[in-house]
């Protein structure tokens, strides 16, 4: 690695072109001045290129000479001796090593920066451009490997500090030096030695090693980077007002790359005069024309070259890199042979240097060692600059210097030695002395040189030109995709060519103009109707914008936008990108010129409009009326004229919107329109924003927007996002701010309005940092970073711009977690303008329980450091504030007197003042760093805000932008969006709800087996609710705990707090309700235990004679116990002796006459003489009219003239539902199936109907009496119904209980103990049997019982129509009528929505377990397998406590029945009477271990679906569970449509509501007077003037909009005006309209007549508008 050594004396002088440049230190101060020895010409070049190695150096006379000391910053003048031609002599061996040796310094300068990987695996724009650790620091000095990460950091920011990168020494290196220093004191070494001997290079090398050289990293970076990236950093560089690398060298083959696409994204701005005019012009660098100066040296030069172009360029800035810039260093490995370009841009002053834009290049290292890019660059060049040291006559570089003097074209020659001024040698030919001269006197000299060879030869060249070059790479011809990319925009861009470019969009993107305007136009209005039939007019409004979507849908694709999806949709890795890329840059090439002219006519014409207004001349208002049309007119062609991705994006979108309309993709459409989201949101997870505002038609598309959303979460996974959104007046710096921040992509200009966002990842790295930091789990993956239009645009001036930006406003800040509020300068008036408009935005967040934050950002603040003047600001600020609060407070109407009032706002930290952002004047100017300092310190505030936040969901975003925009739309923003937000957020805490009364109900159903087993065993004789309480703790606590977690957490914490309260009682409240209903049944277990005790002990008596007997027989046939046949027939004698004696003792099991008992029970109130007769006459559940069984109230009578009301029908319909249920309530709670019928049943059912009837007559609503004859057809309907449920139970009891059955079941296990008997079994063996046998039912039971349970949860966690709350659940039942389509299933939905809840769960169940072998079985094979072990466990924990030697049975037997006693119904009762004696406990162990296996596998064996079902008792069974968890809540319905209130609590303190009304005709409601059914919704006739009557009967008509006035039911419920009606009931009206006309016996005609938009729906319309609002 060459070095430059700080001081040399007596070291051999070698030949000009053995070495080339070495610069001193910047740390050591020294410019060879102060303290100045002879330095050989080799080792003081400037430019820091490469060095050949001292050992190429051959031996020469040792000469010395010492310059004069001179102030720092002036050139030395030493007196150069002529190198010897013979020292200069190379072999190809040295140039051989030279070769192995720079590969080795790459190699170890990759080493350093951690770059070896990516030389050939390539660091992507994607990796950098994520939000890493390395984004919070920003000072200090950092270490090696760092440097890349730090460099690219400050670059993306436009930070060109980003060169001056301080890097930390190592401990090591320190302690080698400080060590050094010890052992020279200590030592007392020779003074002069360490002051003038110099060490060998190598030796120095190998003591230290020097820091990495700034270019180095920009270049070993610029090497490592995909194209993507090559781009980005060079866009950056020019914006730091850098020099660009025009020529770059590859390290290790040294061919030349032209990196030409790396300069594709820059665009130069400047002015010139002509004519006294300052013409504005804007070009692509690529493309723009300019003439090009030279710089190169030949030999080893003492001036940095560098620092002369700088003084010509901008003497304030470093353009291209010298030794004077901070962090340089004297070793360099990528430089040599480089050529930078950079230009000046004029500013259209008289103090330019240059009149018109100039291109400066320079070639870095010895021109005589780069002889290739010499030829190009002299040849391209309009003047060479070359700086020379004294040459001998015969030194080849004397050839090359003469070649370009004989040349036409101007040359200027720098001398080192040389102390003239500018002299002119001849045309065009100049020389400049550089000794002992200053250097404002050089650059001058050199100015009017350059200028006047510029005047001579007007040659200018473009970067498209250096390409032509056939012996060096074009970067962007040698990469496939990028080439492909290319041919493929430049097919499109050639459609566009020869066109009108204001007629461009109306060609190629019809759909985004006037039909999107006038559809966006009709849904504002939609969203607000007037007049009196509401329903109609939005049917006619929907009819037309369908109409728009058709004709949208009928224009042809075309052949652009066709090749433009073509393209995108490539499956080649970069292509698309590329793709994109180069249309962009094309489109840019192809408009800039005529957007251009355009914008110099508005600016002409808006000046000329501005004067007019301030002049007071007589024909003011005749002269400025035209000039304002011309303005308008230039203003739309301006918008007609803008054409880029975003509008072709925005067409596509039109295409998705109009293709899911019509339900119908496009012929000419190549791909299927379903697609089309997954393309854009590929680009954006590429980095491109996406278009969410059409800032044209100032409308959200929000099909295209949220399915785009969708593919989002398709591809990436629903990720935790953080939302950052920004406003601010036009022109205010908002996406300069967020693309510095950042890197992002947002146009900084104002063609394009709207809003638009783009993802910036966050790496793991960064949210493992925030994770610790915060000590939370809740990881933000990516920021939603939103830029929007400024506000008080002037282009839309003169239209309704307040109501624009107040909607703009309100979206942006609605949809942010945090707001940038970009406030440019201290104008006054303009802050009241942004503030006024920003305060009402957050007022009416405050309104709608959202809390975004907020960060005011003063940019271009001139003394950001003065901390009075800034303290001073934000009391202003503070003020203005607070004032406009009270402005904005009044227009909302609510109260707020400050700004800390709506929102957390901190004046101190949230206001931040941004530096000018540009140090000097554009367009030289580079950044300002201070305004990089502030940009850094925000996203470190910006950072913090997100490490506090829980940020959204994609999903939630999804949502979140639709219920914002479409809540904008109404008339009442807050009001609307309030309540959809209410309403997603609760039906997200519901969700929650109900997994949280799951949890309880799951656990408290554990606990009711656990505790049901130990009172049948009588472990427990008495169970108390604080029991039951302490036992559901530890489940209560984990629910808390979530309960805690997910109002703290939830992204809509905010809104959520208002329901924590009332919800952490309604889950208190279930769980006391779960406590005392577990409570009552296992009081009820208790109580009939001790009722059936009588019957289980005569049962036991019997088995145990039996056994007793049986014995008794076995013993006078031990001679013979392998026949057989005998024991067979001695056994069968036996048994039917036996039996018939207990059947005598214990009476059997009579059937039961259910309809014989109820006749008795009524007879006092009816005959039923033929009850088969009545049977069939009579069903009065089925009835949909009761006026034969009423007898109406004398005032009543009076109305007779309106007919029989259709009200009490619904009410006696309620009532006889209510009674139904609570009848089967009652008959189940009697247990029959284990306690047995009772005829007092039927006196206690008859007596509940009576009493309901009469409570149901007292009411102040009823306004008739039932006659006497309803009560005994309402009880026969009953007991008719319920006939098979009483005789299904009372056959359980009497199998069970009846002796008869009983032992006939009993028989074969009889028989093995009677065999065993016969041969002479132990009483161990007998026991062991006996203990098997009845372990048998007890086991089946809890194995079912435990499945139930287990089904039951896996259900709520895998079947999608039971895994959420009641909401979900309807959802799926409308889904199955809806595809079904039965009628009668709807009615019965409608009218008995309970009835068919229940029915749908029972259903889903059934269906869940028809796949028997592997949605049950699996579950009860592994609960009989966990049954098995707990049983030998059992035994092993007996035989373990019990002393084999003791053989104590009954202590064994307790032990092991006490071990089960949680687990199964079997305890030591079970085994009475059964002979202990003498029982050897070790074989007893033995032969329950062997027998069981069996038991288990009989038990396996009769597992099957039919089994499953008949041996759970109803309550038990997977459907009753689950409908007792989803069902007990809210069934009231709603007085007009029947739809069914959707709180989860069945007395809840607030009113009744549903998020989505019916049509009230579907429930019967009608026009007084008429047969004509009504179609309308309740949300719209809320909305209406429409009036209704709250009985058939009443005289008093009641406004819909004041419905809750009416009373009664009507005052308990919200109905909210929303016009988002279900396309399902619209569907469903149009299908089943007939069938519903003949359930009313009326008609939807005349003024009920049903719209025609309605029609429009299909079935899979209201299946999907259900997914869509459920």
């Amino acid at each position: 690695m060459a070095r430059h050594p700080t001081s040399i004396t007596g070291f051999p002088r070698p030949s000009a072109s053995t070495f080339v440049s070495h610069r001193p230190s910047a740390a050591s101060g020294l410019h060879s001045s102060a303290f100045t020895m002879y330095i050989p010409p080799a080792l003081s070049d400037s430019s820091f290129s490469l060095a050949q190695p001292p050992s190429s150096v051959a031996p020469a006379p040792q000469q010395s000479s010492v310059s004069v000391s001179r102030p720092p910053g002036v050139v030395s003048s030493s007196t150069i001796t002529p190198p010897s031609i013979d020292s200069t002599a190379k072999t190809a061996k040295e140039l051989g090593t030279r070769g192995k040796e720079l590969k080795t310094e790459v190699e170890e300068l990759f080493h350093r920066l951690q770059l070896e990987a990516k030389f050939n695996d390539k660091l992507r724009a994607s990796d950098v451009l994520q939000i890493t650790a390395h984004s919070l620091q920003s000072h200090g000095s950092f270490a090696e490997d760092q440097l890349v990460h730090m460099f690219l950091q400050k670059l993306l920011m436009m930070n060109y500090k980003a060169r001056s990168i301080t890097v930390t020494k190592t401990s090591e290196h320190c302690n080698g030096k400080q060590q050094k220093s010890k052992q020279s004191s200590a030592e007392n070494a020779d003074a002069f030695s360490e002051l003038f001997d110099c060490p060998s290079l190598s030796d120095e090398r190998k003591s230290s090693t020097d820091p990495i050289h700034p270019m180095d990293v920009q270049m070993a970076v610029f090497h490592c980077a995909d194209g993507f990236l090559k781009q980005l950093i060079v866009t950056k560089l020019s914006q730091c007002r850098y020099a660009l690398p025009l020529f770059v060298p590859d390290p290790f083959t040294q061919q030349i790359e032209f990196p030409l696409w790396t300069f594709r994204d820059i665009n130069q701005s400047w002015k010139i005069k002509s004519n006294n005019e300052t013409i504005s012009q804007t070009q692509l660098a690529w493309k723009a024309e300019s003439p090009m100066v030279f710089f190169f040296r030949f030999g080893s030069v003492s001036s940095s070259k560098s620092q002369l172009i700088n003084s010509l360029i901008n003497e304030k800035h470093h353009t291209f890199f010298n030794r004077h810039c901070p962090g340089s260093s004297r070793t360099r490995v990528l430089m040599d042979g480089v050529v930078e370009i950079a230009w000046f841009c004029p500013s259209g002053t008289d103090d330019d240097k240059f009149t018109n834009r100039v291109a400066f290049c320079n070639l870095h290292g010895d021109a005589g060692e780069h002889e290739k890019q010499l030829d190009i660059m002299t040849n391209m060049a309009s003047v060479n600059v070359v700086v020379l040291p004294t040459l001998d006559r015969n030194d080849k570089t004397m050839t090359k210097i003469q070649n370009l003097y004989k040349d036409p074209k101007p040359l200027i020659c720098l001398l080192l030695e040389n102390d003239a001024a500018l002299t002119e040698m001849g045309s065009g030919k100049y020389k400049i002395g550089l000794k002992d001269r200053g250097d404002a006197e050089v650059s001058e000299d050199l100015r009017k040189a350059i200028t006047n060879c510029l005047s001579e030869s007007p040659s200018t060249f473009s970067l498209e030109d250096v390409s032509k070059h056939s012996d060096i790479r074009v970067d962007e011809e040698d990469d496939d995709d990028c080439k492909k990319g290319k041919d493929a925009a430049q097919q499109i861009i050639g459609l566009l060519e020869k066109k009108d470019l204001t007629k461009l969009k109306e060609s190629f993107l019809p759909r985004q103009g006037k039909l999107w305007h006038q559809w966006c136009k009709m849904n504002k209005e939609l969203n607000r109707p007037q007049g009196d039939d509401p329903e109609m007019e939005i049917s006619k409004k929907k009819d037309e914008m369908m109409k728009i979507r058709e004709k949208q849908h009928k224009s042809d694709i075309s052949e652009f936008i066709n090749l433009f999806m073509k393209q995108i949709n490539s499956h080649v890795a970069n292509k698309p990108m590329f793709f994109l890329k180069w249309l962009r840059i094309l489109l840019d090439e192809h408009t800039s010129a005529d957007l251009s002219d355009l914008l110099h006519y508005y600016n002409k014409t808006w000046t000329e409009v501005s004067k007019l207004i301030k002049s007071s001349s007589s024909n003011k208002s005749v002269e400025l009326l035209p000039k304002q049309t011309e303005l308008l007119d230039l203003s739309k062609k301006l918008q007609d004229a803008t054409f880029g991705l975003e509008h072709i994006m925005r067409e596509i979108g039109q295409i998705y919107e109009s293709c899911s309309s019509v339900k119908n993709n496009k012929k000419d459409l190549q791909i299927h329109f379903s697609s089309l989201p997954s393309l854009a949101a590929e680009m954006m997870i590429s980095g491109f924003p996406l278009e969410l505002m059409d800032g044209d038609a100032a409308h959200v598309p929000l099909v295209w927007i949220s399915a785009v959303i969708h593919e989002l979460i398709q591809k990436l996974g629903d990720q935790r996002v953080f939302v950052l959104s920004v406003l601010g007046l036009q022109s205010s710096g908002k996406s300069t701010m967020l693309n510095a921040m950042f890197g992002l992509q947002f146009s900084a200009g104002r063609c394009t309005r709207g809003a638009f966002m783009q993802l910036v990842k966050l790496s793991d790295e960064m949210k493992t940092q925030m994770n610790n930091e915060m000590k939370t789990q809740k990881d933000i993956d990516y920021i939603l970073v939103i830029d929007t239009e400024g506000l008080r645009a002037l282009e839309l001036a003169g239209s309704s711009t307040r109501d624009h930006d107040n909607e703009l406003a309100t979206f942006v800040v609605g949809l942010g977690n945090l707001t940038l509020v970009s406030i440019f300068g201290e104008n006054p008036s303009e802050m009241q303008d942004i503030l006024h408009i920003v305060v009402q935005a957050f007022l009416r967040m405050k309104e709608v329980r959202l809390t975004p934050s907020c960060v005011f950002v003063h940019q271009n603040v001139s003394d950001v450091t003065a901390g009075e003047k800034n303290m001073e600001g934000r009391r202003r600020l503070q003020e203005k504030l607070d004032k406009m609060t009270k402005l904005a407070a009044k227009d909302e109407v609510c109260d707020a007197e400050c700004f800390s009032d709506i929102i957390a706002f901190d004046v101190q930290k949230d206001v931040k003042y941004f530096a000018q952002l540009w140090e000097g004047s554009p367009p030289m100017a580079p950044p300002n760093p201070s305004y990089c300092e502030n940009i850094q310190d925000l996203k470190k505030t910006i950072l913090s805000h997100v490490s506090n936040s829980n940020g959204m969901m994609l999903t939630d975003i999804k949502s979140h932008i639709t219920n914002l925009w479409e809540a904008l739309l109404k008339e009442r923003f807050v009001f609307s969006f309030k309540n959809a937000l209410e309403i997603a957020a609760y039906r997200k805490l519901e969700t929650e709800y109900s997994k949280w009364t799951w949890s309880l109900r799951k656990g408290m159903l554990e606990i009711e087996n656990t505790l049901q087993n130990q009172i049948e065993n009588e472990a427990i004789n008495e169970v108390e609710e604080t029991n039951l309480q302490e036992e559901l703790n530890v489940k209560s606590a984990e629910v808390k705990k979530s309960m805690t977690e997910f109002f703290e957490r939830d992204t809509n914490a905010s809104i959520l707090i208002q329901w924590k309260t009332s919800f952490e009682i309604k889950v208190s409240h279930i769980q006391e309700n779960i406590v005392r209903e577990t409570l009552k049944k296992l009081n009820e277990v208790l109580q009939q235990r001790d009722l059936k005790k009588k019957i289980d002990a005569q049962k036991t008596q019997n088995e145990n004679a039996l056994l007793e007997k049986a014995k008794d027989l076995a013993l006078t046939l031990t001679d013979k116990p392998n026949d057989d046949q005998i024991l067979q027939t001695e056994f069968d004698s036996f048994w039917k002796r036996c039996v018939s004696e207990i059947s005598k003792d214990t009476p059997q099991v009579q059937d039961i006459d259910i309809l014989k008992d109820m006749k008795e029970v009524l007879s006092d109130h009816e005959c039923f003489s033929d009850l088969e007769t009545k049977s069939k006459k009579c069903n009065i559940l089925k009835l949909s009219s009761y006026s034969e069984y009423i007898q109406l109230y004398i005032v009543e009578k009076v109305f007779q003239m309106f007919g029989y009301s259709n009200e009490y029908d619904a009410q006696i319909i309620k009532l006889i539902t209510e009674i139904v249920e609570q009848v089967y309530k009652m008959i189940m709670s009697y247990n029959i199936a284990k306690m047995g019928y009772n005829k007092t049943y039927i006196q206690e059912l008859t007596g509940f109907i009576r009493a309901k009837l009469v409570q149901h007559e007292e009411k102040e609503t009823t306004r008739y009496t039932f006659k006497k004859h309803f009560f005994s057809d309402l009880v026969f309907s009953i007991f008719i119904r319920e006939q098979k449920t009483f005789v299904k139970q009372h056959n359980i009891f009497r199998e069970a209980n009846d002796p008869v059955l009983y032992f006939a079941r009993k028989r074969e296990e009889y028989y093995r103990i009677f065999q065993k008997y016969c041969q002479g079994a132990t009483s161990a063996t007998i026991i062991g049997e006996i203990i098997c046998n009845k372990l048998k039912e007890p086991i089946q039971q809890s194995v079912y019982k435990n499945t139930a349970r287990e089904l039951a949860d896996d259900m709520r966690s895998n079947c999608e129509s039971l895994n959420g709350n009641r909401s979900k659940l309807e959802k799926h039942i409308l889904k199955r009528l809806a595809q079904k389509e039965d009628f009668k299933a709807f009615i019965t939905y409608i009218h008995d929505p309970k009835k068919h809840f229940k029915s749908f769960i029972r259903d889903e169940v059934r269906r869940y377990i028809t796949n028997f072998n592997i949605s049950v079985l699996p579950k009860m094979k592994d609960d009989l397998r966990k049954k098995e072990k707990q049983i030998i466990a059992a035994v092993n924990r007996a035989s373990e406590a019990v002393d084999e030697t003791r053989r104590d049975a009954d202590l064994w037997l307790m032990i092991f029945t006490q071990s089960l006693s949680d687990v199964l119904m079997f305890s030591e009762k079970d085994l009475e009477g059964v002979s202990r004696d003498d029982v050897d406990v070790k074989l007893l162990a033995e032969v329950i271990r062997k027998q069981l296996p069996s038991i288990i596998s009989d038990i396996s064996s009769e597992f099957s679906t039919k089994s499953f079902l008949q041996k759970l008792e109803c309550k038990n069974r997977p459907n009753e569970i689950l409908y007792e968890h989803l069902c007990t809540c809210c069934w009231v319905q709603c007085p007009f449509c029947k739809a069914i209130c959707t709180n989860t609590a069945e007395a809840h303190d607030t009113k009744h509501s549903v998020p989505f009304h019916r049509p009230d005709g579907l429930s019967g409601w009608h026009y007084r007077g008429t047969q004509t059914l009504t179609p309308d919704f309740c949300t719209t006739l809320v909305a209406s003037t429409k009036r209704f009557r709250t009985s058939h009967e009443s005289e008093e008509s009641i406004p819909y909009k004041d419905y809750t006035s009416a009373g009664g039911v009507h005052a308990e419920w919200s109905i909210t005006p929303d016009l988002s009606e279900l396309s399902y009931w619209k569907w469903f009206v149009c299908r089943f309209q007939k069938e519903l006309e003949e359930y009313y016996k009326m008609k939807f005609q005349d003024q009920g007549e049903i719209p025609h938009e309605w029609k429009r729906h299909s079935k899979q319309d209201a299946i999907e508008s259900l997914d869509k609002y459920f």
